[in-house]
């Protein structure tokens, strides 16, 4: 049984879409990075670029982008040591502390005076204990595009919590990355394609055009 086919203007049309940017920040995956494989990943697929497109193209059309962004308190207060990962990352003493400019949004997204932020200090996924979601409903937003990092673990947490709050999800392909890349590939393939729709920066921009 083949997958529905969907009209991708409709589904992202201005009147009901935002575009959520995953931790593309300095710390995680620009010249500021604590695991610079990530960083490296990231200019090797040109995910920079393409995300920086897709942006300039959302606020055109004044789709809200949000800035989903991850960072430590100093007594790493608010942040359950419940993961390896969160526990080997938390032991740099200056990994994303808040306010640093490690956590600063990557400069090549050209952020705008109209976007949004969503901080949190907490897991790997955007929605939960944070103010994302009233942030989309206050927008009148039921699909998200999805861009960021990666696809490992914030981009798969990213799109499931999302619809199992009921939003329409499209994956920004060329604006996502995972590492190794044939790994982001397999997933985008296997996994993220049964509950997302797939399209490129591209299609999305066309889409909206």
């Amino acid at each position: 049984m083949g997958l529905a086919v969907v009209d991708l203007a409709d589904l992202v049309s201005p009147k009901h879409t935002a575009v959520i940017t995953m931790e593309m920040q300095r710390g995680v995956c620009g010249d500021l990075a604590t695991m610079p494989v990530i960083s490296r990943a990231v200019g090797d697929a040109a995910v920079v670029p393409a995300t920086t497109s897709l942006l300039r193209g959302a606020r055109a059309r004044n789709v809200p982008v949000v800035h989903c962004t991850f960072s430590l308190l100093a007594d790493r207060a608010g942040t359950p040591m419940n993961a390896p990962l969160i526990e080997m990352l938390a032991g740099h003493s200056d990994h994303l502390l808040h306010g640093s400019e490690a956590t600063e949004v990557l400069p090549l997204l050209e952020a705008a005076s109209s976007d949004l932020y969503s901080n949190r200090h907490h897991g790997f996924s955007p929605f939960t204990g944070t103010g994302l979601n009233a942030i989309l409903r206050a927008h009148n937003v039921t699909t998200v595009i999805v861009a960021g990092v990666s696809l490992n673990l914030g981009i798969p947490g990213t799109v499931i919590e999302a619809v199992n709050l009921g939003y329409r999800v499209v994956v920004a392909r060329d604006c996502v990355v995972g590492m190794p890349t044939e790994y982001g590939e397999m997933l985008l393939k296997n996994t993220l394609s049964m509950v997302a729709t797939i399209a490129t920066s591209e299609q999305l921009t066309q889409a909206w055009s």
